[in-house]
């Protein structure tokens, strides 16, 4: 698998990659800064995730919104801010690349000017309405915040939610975001790929012309925390307004990339992938004790999260949901996965691969592909490489890495509907959810 691609880095920093391919008269706009919520600080939360609001309200040259513009000449666009990065893009008809590459510069290098208070207590206002709609007011909404503020120590990069914590935003000043873009949104922490009907030699003549002459901004060193360590199992509970109760285990796990990720990853799709899965069918089909169960492996770049999800059948204890879990995670320690089992799981693993590179543009795309590997390793031609990391696992590999990390201390939470505490974990501490 291979994503053709030619790289050069301007002389403020700016890493600047082309894809070409004309079979459409489209290009690709996808400009990824490698900051994130991980580059927070506690008390100082949700900096990130509202600069991808901000960025969105207007620049010094043009002191609107940037949908209509873009939008008018039948152009796409979204960002998205996760943990470690923040990334626009937008895909546009030929003739509109010009207004795409004007914008986006514009925002980079002339954002403050039009960064107001009136600008920034309403983006703050839509935030904290967000954050309402997604997690206060959605059922499960809280767990998520919940386990990570109990998987981390107090002052791990992940141990807040992207979105923050009402009380830092509502204390942010303006002169706080102010210095937060000034640290992390320039050509220096940025990459931008274009992708599609467009010529090497035109697309880094684009991006010198509208890029080149932006500062290039202070240097951002690397946020350095390993994986951190439980002393020993921690039982939370919950109660919401919920229909079902659900439970959640979590544990600490590699980071994107390291050893024992893509196995994880692999687990994760042979135990919670579907209803072929080893719990669905243990703890659906033939136990008939949950109506739906999940397992994820969360990877990011400083560690990651390998967690199970299942919700519980009406009547049926978390507990009950809690020893069929480990019963399916004791099998794999004590028995290799089948050969086909496994098998299934690298197919599925590269269709994924497939499905994201069927397009140029949006999350996930070809141009967003080629940024997420340029920003995480250095190299926007990783994806062959990275591919590769799970056709080489072993079932011998996938016992190994669930003995070294699904044997180490987790956090279990129950969320249960109000007023059936007895239902979730037995022993279990109240969580307290900012």
């Amino acid at each position: 698998m291979h994503i053709p691609f030619t790289h050069r880095t301007l002389g403020n920093g700016l890493d600047v990659i082309v894809h070409e391919d004309h079979d459409l008269p489209i290009v690709a706009v996808n400009l990824w800064y490698h900051v994130g919520s991980k580059n927070e600080r506690r008390g100082r939360t949700g900096f990130a995730h509202l600069f991808e609001h901000l960025m969105f309200e207007g620049s010094a040259h043009h002191d609107h919104g940037y949908f209509a513009p873009l939008q008018r000449a039948g152009a796409s666009l979204n960002g998205s801010t996760s943990a470690d990065r923040t990334n626009y893009w937008e895909v546009v008809p030929n003739g509109a690349l010009d207004l795409a590459l004007w914008l986006e510069s514009d925002r980079m290098g002339h954002l403050l000017p039009a960064l107001t208070q009136a600008k920034f207590d309403n983006q703050r206002d839509v935030v904290l309405n967000e954050r309402r709609q997604n997690y206060e007011n959605r059922p499960y909404g809280l767990a998520g915040i919940a386990v990570a503020d109990a998987l981390y120590d107090l002052d791990h990069p992940y141990s807040w939610p992207t979105i923050g914590y009402p009380e830092d935003l509502r204390a942010a000043s303006l002169d706080d975001v102010h210095e937060f873009f000034r640290t992390y949104y320039h050509p220096r922490n940025a990459s931008l790929v274009l992708a599609g009907d467009i010529t090497a030699d035109r697309a880094f003549d684009l991006a010198e012309r509208y890029f080149g002459d932006l500062a290039a901004g202070p240097d951002v060193p690397p946020v350095r925390s390993g994986v951190p360590a439980l002393a020993a199992n921690l039982r939370l509970h919950l109660e919401d307004r919920v229909e079902l109760p659900r439970l959640y285990l979590a544990w600490h796990s590699p980071a994107l990339f390291d050893a024992g990720d893509a196995e994880l990853d692999l687990l994760a799709d042979i135990l919670g992938g579907g209803k072929t899965s080893r719990l669905y069918h243990a703890l659906v089909v033939e136990q008939q004790i949950a109506t739906e169960v999940t397992a994820v492996q969360y990877s990011r770049e400083l560690c990651g999260m390998f967690q199970v999800v299942a919700t519980a059948a009406p009547g049926v204890t978390l507990d009950s949901l809690a020893d069929a879990v480990h019963a399916c995670l004791a099998d794999v320690r004590q028995t290799p996965v089948g050969q086909e089992e496994l098998r299934r799981s690298q197919v599925q693993a590269e269709a994924h691969f497939i499905y994201r590179l069927q397009t140029i543009g949006g999350f996930s795309g070809k141009s967003d592909q080629l940024n997420a590997y340029n920003v995480y390793r250095d190299d926007p031609g990783y994806v062959s490489e990275d591919l590769a990391r799970y056709g080489r696992a072993t079932p011998a590999e996938i016992q190994q890495v669930t003995s070294d990390w699904l044997s180490r201390p987790f956090v279990a939470l129950g969320m249960t509907p109000t007023g059936q505490r007895t239902l979730g974990l037995v022993d279990a501490t109240q969580a307290v959810v900012a």
